[in-house]
């Protein structure tokens, strides 16, 4: 490993590590990707996760970015919570009186996989993973916006909370200017930071 490659493995992932009367959450070792190109160079090169686990990831990353990423009612809305460009078009929302109304989401700006079974390295036991979205001050987030990663690449060791699957936000109500600035933001809620 080269010294810049240690070097941003070590400031990357600066997930929090939880405690909860005292007690540590365990961890994992985990990877993030910017997209499926680099997770299968990275598998041809460093051989600790293969093609075929990289595609598993990344489509179940997919699944949760659809199923569970933030909507809101407004390109500013989502812009004001993701950075200008980091949003699109969603899916339609059936509005109550049977109108149809535009939902915009974060786009995903990679994917977090990790391997859940303690012990081993990314491609031993199970592997989890989770869609990763851009925030306002240049930082990443899962779906549920309940860690701060300061890259959407690189290699470290996070609670193992962070692959818990997120709600679904399908049919729900797409958050305005009003909920989103009541809760300080994507994320707002989270206990903690990185970088």
């Amino acid at each position: 490993m080269t010294k810049r490659s240690k070097h941003v493995a070590l400031a990357i992932l600066g997930a929090t590590a939880f405690a909860l009367a005292g007690c540590q959450e365990s961890e994992v070792e985990a990877q993030a990707f910017p997209d499926l190109q680099s997770c299968k160079e990275a598998a041809s090169l460093a051989g600790y996760v293969t093609a075929g686990e990289c595609e598993t990831a990344f489509a179940e990353a997919e699944a949760l970015h659809a199923e569970s990423a933030p909507r809101y009612d407004s390109l500013a809305v989502c812009e004001a919570e993701h950075g200008a460009g980091n949003c699109g078009d969603g899916p339609a929302a059936q509005s109550g009186g049977g109108g149809v109304g535009s939902i915009f989401m974060p786009l995903m700006m990679g994917y977090l996989m990790g391997s859940m079974m303690g012990g081993g390295g990314l491609g031993r036991g199970a592997a989890a993973s989770q869609p990763m979205y851009k925030t306002a001050d240049g930082k990443f987030t899962n779906a549920a916006g309940t860690a701060s990663y300061g890259a959407n690449s690189g290699r470290a060791k996070v609670p193992s909370s962070q692959f818990a699957r997120p709600a679904s936000t399908v049919n729900k109500p797409p958050m305005s200017a009003a909920p989103s600035a009541s809760r300080g933001g994507f994320g707002g809620s989270s206990s903690g930071a990185g970088g």
